[in-house]
């Protein structure tokens, strides 16, 4: 049975969906200390968090990266803020999914046993993994990228999308094919949040001494083509 911890200050919102995930086998505690979610999170060891972004004392985006700091367990943020940027934020900051207030329990339920699935189940890693191309090695489950003796660090989705470049390094990869990577929902993520991605990614690979490395491709795709800094 796996284990569900739920961040809501909101008893009610708290309630309901321990409840419902309640029927579906799921084993769920709600977190009522919310200057401690950390030790709460050490307490329960949960196997998936649903996290609110607007809390006492400290917002998601804070408790996101403790946890993060620990763990690589699934976090879903829930909030009732829509925008693009809050999105990318919680993404950026550790989360693995975002979903909008108000919410259908359908929705929650098909988010967490996918997100269960990734980590735990058919589609778990077994092992660490490395991709490697041209002396760069990534380290997708640590979130990693080196080449020689130099190393950045990678946000979870900043990891995903250089994977995937660096699988067809060469070959265009359509924005469909990313989107489809980074998110299941594509349909709900604003056209230009893949832009912000793509950037920071460049920006890492600068940081290697990689002066370029993603190629836009006619405006459909995107293409890992590595220069070094100093050629032509």
């Amino acid at each position: 049975m796996y284990k569900i911890m739920v961040v809501e200050d909101d008893p009610k919102i708290a309630q309901l969906l321990q409840d419902h995930l309640t029927r579906y086998e799921f084993q769920v505690e709600i977190a009522t200390q919310f200057n401690q979610i950390t030790e709460e999170f050490m307490r329960i060891q949960p196997h998936l968090v649903l996290m609110d972004l607007n809390l006492p004392s400290f917002d998601g985006f804070y408790w996101c990266r403790q946890i993060r700091q620990t763990s690589k367990c699934p976090i879903l943020f829930i909030s009732a803020r829509e925008g693009s940027m809050e999105q990318v934020m919680a993404l950026e900051n550790g989360a693995d999914d975002y979903i909008t207030k108000p919410f259908h329990y359908e929705i929650v339920l098909a988010k967490i046993r996918s997100a269960l699935r990734r980590a735990y189940g058919t589609y778990a890693n077994q092992g660490e993994r490395t991709v490697e191309v041209e002396g760069l090695v990534l380290y997708p489950e640590r979130m990693l990228l080196t080449l020689k003796d130099q190393s950045v660090e990678l946000s979870q989705k900043e990891a995903i999308l250089i994977e995937a470049l660096m699988e067809k390094k060469m070959r265009v990869v359509s924005r469909d094919q990313l989107l489809d990577r980074l998110w299941n929902d594509q349909h709900f993520i604003d056209d230009n949040t893949l832009n912000v991605y793509v950037t920071r990614v460049r920006k890492k690979f600068r940081d290697l001494g990689i002066q370029e490395a993603v190629e836009t491709v006619r405006g459909s795709g995107y293409m890992l083509k590595i220069t070094w800094s100093g050629e032509a």
